[in-house]
């Protein structure tokens, strides 16, 4: 008789997970400026990092997002070159390793790696600040295979309201929302993670295609603004979209809220970004985890949100976004990203079934690309690009 892991890690064999954000790019931007030489991934780099090829193979990874992002005090063509170093590095992984990835454009192209035994790569910017209020930079993102946007990351944008900052246009301006329909044309999934409720309302409104949450949680159960609250959830299914449960403690747990907000704070104290996660950084987080034990988040924590999720939204949007390389702390049997079996072993024992749970990893995020290939070619074949400025 099998184990429930053993049960897990087949019904990943069928049906792999597609990740919809992990910061890798940024972790190899911030610990060895991108000298893939000192962070091979081909190898054990757990004492550095959340993620590498061994581990994505044991988590039984099938596709994943890798996250372009740049830090939201990156503004103008800083933000932009910085965008584009990280586009540069994703595509050199996956030169350096054709044999495990392959670059993904498309929905057809994530079926074609999961047959080939290949982890699709596939990317997203973490942030509307990556194209410096242009649509003709956005487009030329897309062009280099970007697939989504997030439309902002922690700070409110000249054109939409994030989270966790003050609110400036309601949700978004009159701008924000034709950013909204020129990715819709393009075929560039929007993403609302780390947006404000009003700019999620607004831009369920306005998008014509399938929206995602690349990495979010459920407000309902643990209240943090970075998570969906339940009236945008029960939206997406009519407009066909995905909400990925993230794993970051702090969004998870509420006990790890009022924890996380304490050592932020004790980072910018020894004059560190509260998310960094180089080798300086961790060590500041660890001293402080050591003198302020932190509250455990478990996968059963994540279970908790994705059933509630699959009760509100429908278990055909919804998906995972484990953050993982973007966060100083995980949960517990969700360390890092060969953690993924234990929670499907977790939603097994709680009598989730094959096929949702073939939706939940895989099919779900597959169908709202295609989705959003079938919207932009419609789009394209309608009208021409938009050259709206703002202001």
């Amino acid at each position: 008789m099998s184990s429930p892991l053993d049960a897990a890690r087949d019904l990943l064999a069928r049906w792999p997970v597609v990740d919809g954000h992990n910061d890798l790019p940024w972790a190899l931007r911030e610990q060895v400026r991108y000298d893939l030489d000192r962070r091979d991934i081909a190898a054990d780099q757990s004492a550095h990092l959340h993620t590498d090829l061994p581990r994505l193979r044991a988590g039984g990874v099938g596709a994943q997002f890798w996250s372009v992002y740049v830090r939201a005090d990156y503004a103008g063509d800083k933000a932009v070159t910085a965008t584009l170093e990280q586009i540069d590095v994703v595509r050199e992984l996956v030169a350096r390793y054709p044999g495990q990835l392959r670059l993904a454009h498309t929905a057809d192209d994530m079926e074609a790696a999961r047959a080939e035994g290949r982890i699709a790569s596939l990317m997203g910017a973490e942030g509307g600040h990556s194209i410096n209020n242009s649509l003709a930079t956005l487009r030329a993102l897309y062009e280099l295979g970007v697939r989504y946007m997030t439309l902002t990351h922690n700070d409110t944008i000249d054109w939409a309201d994030s989270a966790t900052d003050a609110p400036r246009h309601d949700g978004l301006s009159a701008f924000g929302e034709e950013v909204v329909r020129e990715m819709n044309r393009c075929g560039m999934l929007v993403d609302l993670s780390h947006v404000s409720a009003d700019t999620m309302r607004d831009a369920l409104r306005v998008s014509t295609a399938p929206v995602i949450f690349s990495h979010s949680s459920a407000r309902a159960v643990c209240d943090h603004p970075r998570n969906i609250p339940d009236d945008v959830l029960a939206r997406l299914a009519a407009n066909g979209g995905v909400a990925m449960a993230t794993f970051v403690p702090k969004f998870v747990l509420p006990a790890a809220v009022a924890w996380t907000q304490r050592a932020d704070e004790n980072m910018r104290a020894h004059g560190l970004h509260h998310l960094d996660t180089t080798e300086a950084g961790m060590t500041v987080q660890r001293a402080f985890e050591a003198g302020n034990p932190r509250p455990k988040a478990t996968a059963a924590t994540v279970a908790d949100h994705l059933d509630h999720m699959r009760e509100v939204a429908g278990v055909d949007h919804i998906g995972i976004g484990g953050d993982f390389d973007g966060t100083a702390f995980t949960p517990d049997g969700l360390a890092d990203v060969a953690g993924y079996p234990n929670l499907i072993a977790e939603l097994m024992d709680r009598r989730w079934s094959e096929e949702d749970l073939a939706k939940l990893t895989w099919r779900n995020a597959v169908r709202v690309l295609r989705g959003a290939e079938d919207v932009s070619r419609a789009e394209r074949a309608s009208r021409g690009p938009s050259h709206l400025t703002l202001g």
